[in-house]
């Protein structure tokens, strides 16, 4: 995805604001062997992006006066309660060095696991992304977690979900195996069976003797 960008050498609070009010976002390019350099970017061309998936989680072509680097959009800020994004922070990316990223989870299968498709049950996704390294070239938009096997009462935890090529997982907080989606009946269905099971099966009468 390309970016265009502009240096700006007007820098502090009322700089930026000026730059807000003409229609722009400040920002900056930090990494690598390069100083970090301070940028302009068109406000409604990023807020758009930025409700894109692939935005967060892809290399970018930043182009800044005509001149093109790779990137990884790192942080970004909006206002409290408008549509304006404030800030936007890249970072440079080399090739040969990995990269840590947070990329979406896509959950896919749900509707045929025997959890959903035999036990009317629910999935809960307990995360929604990763956090892997990889090669930036390696880098996926998103990974994939196939629901298919789940059945109620099971979980799917990290070790379940298969990563592109090049790519691991990066732990923390000391869990190895994070869960990363379960399977449960609806309460309310549990407590309706356990309330018709009495009805269902009443005593029997006791034999009359003879």
């Amino acid at each position: 995805m390309k970016v265009i960008a502009f240096a700006r050498n007007d820098l502090g609070t009322g700089a930026s604001r000026r730059q807000r009010i003409a229609g722009l976002t400040p920002g900056i390019v930090y990494g690598g062997t390069a100083a970090p350099v301070n940028i302009s970017l068109d406000h409604n061309a990023l807020y758009h992006a930025l409700k894109k998936e692939t935005f967060h989680s892809s290399i970018l072509d930043l182009e800044i006066d005509g001149k093109a680097e790779k990137v990884l959009l790192r942080d970004f800020q909006v206002h409290a309660y408008k549509q304006l994004v404030l800030h936007a922070d890249f970072q440079r990316v080399d090739a040969k060095q990995k990269i840590h990223v947070k990329v979406p989870l896509h959950f896919i299968n749900a509707d045929v696991s025997p959890a959903v498709k035999l036990h009317a049950g629910i999935i809960s996704h307990v995360t929604t992304e990763l956090d892997i390294a990889c090669l930036p070239g390696d880098l996926p938009e998103f990974v994939e977690v196939d629901l298919a096997a789940l059945d109620i009462g099971h979980s799917l935890h990290l070790a379940d979900i298969k990563l592109p090529k090049g790519v691991s997982a990066v732990i923390h907080g000391g869990e190895d195996n994070p869960t990363i989606a379960t399977a449960a009946v609806p309460a309310g269905k549990v407590e309706a069976e356990a309330a018709a099971a009495p009805a269902a099966a009443p005593a029997a009468a006791p034999a009359e003797k003879k």
